[in-house]
């Protein structure tokens, strides 16, 4: 079950040249647990099943809940100088607050940094208890940008700095044989992360028809982390610099366009890829991408397909790896890459009907993937290389139509069609763990 509550307001002043708007919206939600996977045994007999809260003896733990409410404070002003010239910025706000509540059985009081009771001379070493989960964050900045433009060009200059205060903490609410106080906090932990950016665009008309364009942008991250539930003692305070570089030509003529592109962008890892531990620590993923594009347009009818290139360095994916603490981690794999080609196209066939289409085809894949696998009987792990598999979730054709019939004036008839071909859950290609293709008809 879930209970969820949200509200909106918004309100602004518009002037010819100057606008400034407020907005506000929060939510709130409580929603039992339902994330866990299912075992493949029950699939067929009982895909419904949910295991959280059943560490409980007798009925499972009723209050096994995620609870959580975010509030969004946002203000943004606009001025126009000119016709030619304009400057708009926005400052934010997102406050976070919740945690998610768990019973666990059979935990060690020594794991959560509590003195183990004793009962009639009797050391009790092990206790079901009753945990909550903490995220309390802010998240706030400012993005802006100015704007000029020309009969033949348009720039812009922009930026943003963001910044997000994390705290995470956990509290023990109840343990079967008892607590030293009604609340105890085994873990608080601050995690901080800035962002600043600035970048540039421009695109120009060179020539009857045809349009370059190049945009350039720099970006700094700071993230300063006071360790990890698993993990406290792992202090990560690392700095990363990215140019983020993409240039292209287009070309528009008797509704016939096209364009070529080629662009380089970096990611910075997630706060939990950091845990892997000190000798394991990630590296930044880097994409360079190349698109070539082409498309028709009528009174009646347009189409398009874009060819693509993706090639991935470092990109960071489940290997079944495990990190310094046990837990399995995102690990950066060398070589990876998609490419595919995307087609889409609409027309109206009469004033009673039109239709809609997209379809695309691509190629995803790990170059040389190892994968992880426990050793029960031995301990440690094992390895697998695989030369070229598919990337997970990662289906090699997807597609989708809509048909629109207008019998009457004010009533529509719709069928919209979805179709996924199959797709792996990890890197590995086995086909006993993959989603099988599947259609959708909607009307």
């Amino acid at each position: 079950k879930t209970d969820l509550k949200s509200l909106y307001f918004s309100t602004a002043y518009l002037a010819d040249k100057t606008s400034l708007r407020f907005n506000f919206f929060t939510g709130k939600e409580k929603t039992y647990q339902a994330w866990n996977g299912v075992a493949e045994s029950m699939l067929a007999t009982n895909r419904r099943y949910n295991s959280s809260g059943t560490e409980k003896p007798g009925e499972p733990y009723d209050n096994e809940t995620d609870n959580y409410t975010q509030s969004h404070y946002q203000l943004f002003f606009t001025q126009n100088f000119s016709k030619n010239f304009s400057f708009n910025t926005a400052l934010f706000l997102t406050r976070g607050k919740g945690y998610y509540e768990q019973y666990k059985a059979e935990e060690d009081y020594a794991d959560y940094h509590q003195p183990y009771p004793v009962y009639n001379g009797d050391t009790v070493f092990t206790t079901d208890l009753v945990r909550q989960l903490w995220l309390d964050n802010y998240y706030y900045g400012n993005v802006f940008s100015f704007q000029y433009k020309t009969n033949k060009s348009s720039f812009i200059l922009g930026g943003g700095w963001h910044r997000y205060d994390g705290n995470h903490y956990g509290d023990i609410v109840w343990a079967q044989h008892g607590l030293n106080a009604p609340k105890e906090r085994w873990y608080d932990l601050d995690a901080r992360k800035r962002d600043v950016n600035i970048y540039f665009k421009q695109q120009t008309q060179v020539a009857d028809y045809w349009n370059v364009f190049y945009d350039i942008q720099y970006r700094n991250v700071k993230y300063n982390l006071g360790g990890f539930r698993n993990n406290p003692s792992l202090r990560i305070d690392n700095n990363y610099s990215f140019f983020n570089p993409k240039v292209g030509v287009s070309y528009y003529r008797n509704g016939w366009n096209g364009y070529v592109s080629y662009s380089r962008g970096a990611k910075e890892p997630n706060r939990d890829d950091f845990e892997a531990g000190t000798n394991q620590q990630p590296k930044p993923e880097k994409l360079n991408d190349i698109e070539a594009g082409i498309g028709k347009k009528t009174k009646n009818a347009e189409w398009s397909a874009t060819f693509y290139y993706m090639h991935y360095k470092d990109q960071l994916v489940l290997t079944g790896k495990i990190n310094d603490v046990g837990a399995y981690t995102r690990t950066n794999i060398p070589k990876s890459y998609r490419a595919g080609i995307e087609l889409q196209g609409n027309a109206i066939l009469s004033k009673w009907m039109n239709i809609a289409a997209n379809l695309a085809f691509s190629r995803n894949k790990v170059v040389d993937f190892t994968e992880y696998i426990d050793d029960y009987d031995n301990g440690g792990q094992k390895t697998n290389i695989y030369s070229s598999p598919d990337i997970a979730y990662s289906p090699g054709v997807v597609g989708g139509a809509t048909i629109n019939f207008i019998p009457v004036k004010n009533f529509e008839i719709s069928l919209l069609s979805k179709y996924s071909s199959k797709q792996y859950l990890d890197n590995t290609q086995n086909e006993n763990r993959k989603l099988n293709a599947f259609y959708v008809q909607d009307a």
